[in-house]
């Protein structure tokens, strides 16, 4: 499966003897290269978990740039190596500044620079919201699937959270042959939860949709539960709202409190990566001092090391891997290229000459 990193013929990147040559691919050509695709884009997906499982990556700690005059927003870098048939390196830098939302923009901002593996020239900027938005849309989509391979499969989804990236996951559910019985709504803004309705109408979901005005209400009411909130601190502290054990994809992060996942079964896509910048796993560590509570990670149960028990609310936390951005930012270089509708800036690079 790994040769889903490579969509296109070699001559899409830069050949290291050639002159480089340098991309710029708007939010518009990415979402066109991306729509429709999902189902391709989940199985890419697991490819790139699997090779990163195989060690055949390099996916260094997050960078996490904070403000002190501005205590809610953060500048994330991610670099990331990724190997396969077509191999890249790269670095997305994303912005998350939650005040956005209430003068109309979206809170998320990014980019996503595309190194030559051999020269190390970068030869593509894409925007990567939307890039960022489907790789962690098609992780949760992959989860979903396997992590409920063993189990009965979730019938009530419910959503905690409902921006941007609550959108994209429930796209990708939709398109990748999930169907329900009822869809659940909750958010602390009615405007936002509203708007979540408006969009499920427009996307023709013929399922019941219920708001809810509790996170409780919601869980109980769900047996999948999606977390895509912008909680900085766990807001969901009863391990009791999930006594019917139901699969939660906690795609925030850091909505659930220690001891809702001390009850629970739990699997992380990076076990270094997700216990760390105050995560709800990362307290979890604080609170016990070891890992005890991690089952494993998502390619462990690709891999059958591992597997969910039917007995336990099972919850997955994914940090967001950078190589996944690299793989999802790769598909979309090698689409546009195939296209011929790459808008290259001839005289980015200019003096090639090393004695000039």
């Amino acid at each position: 499966m790994t040769d889903l990193l490579s969509t296109t013929s070699q001559a899409a990147v830069p050949e290291a003897a050639s002159a480089p040559t340098f991309a710029v691919i708007s939010g518009e050509q990415v979402h066109n290269a991306l729509n429709g695709a999902e189902k391709q884009l989940v199985q890419l997906v697991e490819a790139t978990y699997r090779l990163h499982g195989a060690g055949d990556s390099v996916n260094p700690p997050s960078y996490f740039l904070r403000f002190p005059d501005r205590p809610t927003a953060r500048i994330i870098a991610l670099p990331a190596s990724i190997g396969g048939s077509v191999p890249v390196d790269g670095l997305k830098w994303i912005s998350s500044f939650p005040e956005n939302v209430s003068a109309g923009l979206p809170r998320a901002s990014a980019v996503l620079i595309l190194n030559d593996h051999d020269t190390g020239y970068p030869f593509a900027c894409l925007e990567s919201s939307i890039i960022s938005a489907t790789r962690t849309a098609a992780s949760a989509a992959l989860a979903a699937d396997w992590l409920s391979r063993n189990r009965p499969r979730p019938s009530r989804v419910g959503f905690c959270g409902t921006g941007l990236i609550a959108r994209y996951i429930h796209t990708f559910l939709a398109r990748t042959g999930w169907a329900f019985e009822a869809i659940g709504v909750h958010d602390v803004s009615a405007d936002s939860a509203e708007g979540f309705c408006g969009y499920l109408r427009e996307a023709g979901a013929t399922e019941p949709v219920s708001l809810h005005d509790s996170a409780e209400a919601l869980i109980r009411s769900s047996d999948l539960v999606v977390f895509a909130t912008v909680a900085g601190r766990p807001h969901v502290t009863t391990p009791a709202w999930f006594s019917h054990n139901p699969l939660v994809l906690h795609v925030s992060l850091r909505d659930l409190a220690p001891e809702v996942l001390l009850g629970s079964a739990n699997f992380v896509d990076d076990v270094e990566h997700c216990l760390q910048a105050d995560t709800s796993p990362h307290l979890v560590e604080q609170l016990t001092g070891n890992r005890d509570f991690l089952n494993g990670t998502l390619n462990d149960v690709m891999l059958g090391r591992a597997a969910p028990p039917t007995d336990r609310p099972v919850v997955f936390s994914p940090f967001g891997l950078g190589v996944l951005d690299l793989a999802v930012g790769k598909y979309v270089y090698d689409e546009v290229a195939r296209a011929g509708e790459l808008r290259l800036i001839d005289d980015f690079f200019h003096d090639l000459r090393r004695y000039g």
